[in-house]
């Protein structure tokens, strides 16, 4: 199996596995009263399913975008230090002449 491919599944899991503790967390604080409205619910386990599956989908994304991006070689060729680049512009002195023809009031 390519490594991308096993990057991804281990990162995937990892984010559904945060989102499963994040799922578990918000019912255990029952937030906005959730833990009383699955457990009262004849569709609870569902509902759980659907938050868990949802959330999962977005940890899991942002697992895997951070994992790739963690991937990046830095560069380090140049020089390093010293003043930025944009200080060390300075002004030049440039003439603005209104074009002829036109009259000054």
């Amino acid at each position: 199996m390519p490594e991308l491919v096993k990057l991804y599944i281990k990162n995937v899991l990892i984010g559904y596995l945060v989102a499963a503790i994040f799922v578990a967390v918000l019912l255990w604080l029952n937030v906005m009263n959730l833990w009383h409205l699955v457990t009262t619910s004849d569709a609870g386990v569902l509902a759980v399913g659907v938050l868990w599956f949802a959330h999962g989908i977005v940890f899991a994304g942002v697992q895997f975008a951070w994992a790739v991006m963690s991937l990046a070689e830095r560069e380090d060729h140049g020089p390093r230090g010293g003043l930025p680049a944009v200080w060390r512009l300075r002004p030049v002195r440039a003439e603005a002449a209104a074009p002829r023809g036109q009259d000054r009031r």
